[in-house]
């Protein structure tokens, strides 16, 4: 009896977001076709090979190509009548960046009477001043009170150098990865009251400085390090918090290995301890500041009352610039696919929207983000730092690489999950609002029937589309996000992501079913409420 009942409420689980999206009637009424028809093929390519030629040198995050490309949509918005959106009345919100760059007199790093080489031996990861004290071990370096993890259990690092081990691969991250069976949902009190990350908690704790000793999967990879932690870091001022000034370097396997020569089990160590030997530390850089900018426009809704909501539509502009070390003798990657192809989408529906006889009847915020490809910058600052009532946007569309399809007879293996001419996949739509996964394949059902693949429609998928694109910081803000994406491919982060192998007719489609979309959310009565559970990375802190 308790199988047949298991069974029968399973059959029922499954069979009630078919039901769901039955119910949801999705009518295109003759006047909406007529609009979405006017986003055209020859368009969206005369577009995208302006945006991805040569002369924007990748669009990089900064860059002269990129600038080039905001003022090439500012001159758009403002000719089709929009509002600006970004800051003090203009379509652009400006970002702050801050470059830091190691420098050799400004570094140091001696553990007893031998002293290390910088980017050779070690790199600085974070912070200004000079350390100097005993070594002690303090695994990774977390206080999470509410869950009984205490790094320091044992040891008291006050005026000592605290070594870590992080398995992961370093970057700008480093040391707030957390403990194993930590979640966001864990870290729900005051920082210093009830969890702390390891800088927070070394400086709290009184520690002189911080170094990390390498994984085996760093040490692997060392001399790549030297291109990435040895020319500096780059962050957007703002989104990192600000954390005490203490010096912290990443150090070799080599180092590692001399550090810990004797001293108990190493890093591998389920407990803290003392080691024997002194760690002169300095950490310093050189700083210099740039800019750059999203895009923010707004088109106002018909509506009365619902105009004062938003439905989002994003993109990112940017893409990752030149590599003089490439083989060949292109080295500017021009990204059109990736994101020329969504950049150029939204201008095609905003245009569609320009030259309409209606308005729909909630307002459509249009953000063209940068820094995408250095970590999701301009998505995360918008959301941190809003131009518009962020509280009014109900869903988020966005908009990342929808403009390649795989051959029939294409056997390459970086092809096989290109998807085909009809094909795109549809990601997030159903991850945080039933409603919004209904609309989204009514409206397509609808329409033009493009074939929706949902087989990355999970936080739980491998490759984690989920969490790789700007609609993640919107989900983070509890807005309902749905995701077009027609897939990797062999000239995906390469030179050869040029215009040229784009499918306009398959682009024209999905960028078409995109704009529909936006209008059915925006004559919904009541916005798309958040039904599901979320995932933990969903969960705020």
């Amino acid at each position: 009896m308790k199988q047949r009942s298991t069974i029968f409420l399973l059959v029922i689980a499954l069979l009630l977001p078919t039901a769901a999206a039955a119910q949801t009637q999705v009518r295109i009424t003759a006047a909406e076709r007529r609009m979405a028809e006017t986003i055209k093929a020859d368009r969206l390519s005369n577009w995208l090979h302006f945006i991805a030629s040569d002369a924007m040198a990748g669009r990089d995050t900064p860059s002269q190509g990129l600038d080039i490309t905001a003022e090439f949509l500012k001159m758009k918005l403002s000719r089709w009548k929009f509002k600006p959106a970004g800051d003090n009345g203009t379509f652009f919100q400006r970002m702050t960046l801050k470059t830091e760059t190691p420098a050799p007199e400004a570094n140091r790093l001696k553990i007893g009477e031998t002293e290390y080489a910088l980017n050779t031996d070690f790199f600085r990861l974070s912070g200004s001043g000079e350390g100097t004290g005993q070594a002690v071990f303090a695994r990774h370096g977390w206080m999470v009170r509410s869950k009984g993890i205490d790094a320091y259990e044992g040891i008291d690092v006050k005026g000592k150098v605290v070594v870590l081990y992080d398995g992961g691969f370093p970057n700008q991250n480093t040391l707030t990865r957390m403990p194993e069976g930590v979640s966001n949902a864990d870290l729900s009190g005051t920082r210093g009251t009830d969890w702390a990350d390891p800088i927070t908690y070394a400086a709290k704790s009184g520690a002189a400085g911080i170094i990390v000793a390498a994984s085996p999967q760093v040490t692997a990879n060392w001399p790549r390090l030297r291109n990435f932690l040895g020319r500096g870091s780059m962050y957007v001022e703002g989104l990192r918090e600000k954390r005490p000034d203490l010096p912290v370097a990443l150090i070799s396997g080599t180092v590692s290995n001399a550090l810990f020569d004797g001293e108990q089990a190493g890093p591998d160590s389920a407990a803290a301890f003392a080691i024997s030997k002194t760690v002169d530390l300095k950490a310093g850089a050189n700083v210099e500041t740039k800019y750059t900018q999203n895009v923010v426009a707004v088109w106002e809704g018909s509506d009365p009352v619902l105009k004062n909501e938003m439905v989002a539509i994003g993109s990112h502009y940017d893409h990752v610039g030149v590599n003089p070390n490439v083989p060949g003798d292109d080295k500017i990657f021009n990204g059109a696919d990736d994101d020329g192809s969504g950049t150029v989408a939204m201008l095609a529906i905003a245009e569609a929207l320009a030259v309409a006889q209606t308005r729909p009847k909630r307002s459509i915020l249009f953000v063209w983000h940068a820094g995408e490809e250095k970590g999701l910058w301009g998505a995360e600052y918008f959301n941190k730092f809003p131009t518009v009532e962020i509280k009014n946007v109900i869903a988020q569309l966005n908009i990342d690489m929808i403009g390649r399809s795989r051959k029939p007879d294409d056997t390459d293996p970086r092809n096989r999950d290109l998807t085909g001419p009809n094909e795109v996949y549809v990601i997030g739509s159903e991850v945080m609002s039933s409603t919004l996964g209904a609309i989204t394949r009514a409206t397509n059902d609808a329409y033009l029937k493009l074939e929706y693949n949902y087989r990355y429609d999970a936080p739980n998928d491998p490759n984690r589309f989920f969490f790789r694109s700007d609609h993640f910081h919107y989900a983070v803000n509890g807005i309902p996000i749905v995701f077009w994406f027609t897939g990797v491919h062999e000239d995906y982060h390469q030179p050869g992501d040029t215009a040229d192998k784009i499918d306009y007719a398959k682009f024209e489609t999905i960028a078409r079913t995109i704009f529909m979309t936006m209008l059915k959310l925006s004559e919904l009565k009541e916005r798309p409420s958040v039904d599901k559970e979320l995932p933990p990375e969903l969960q705020r802190r």
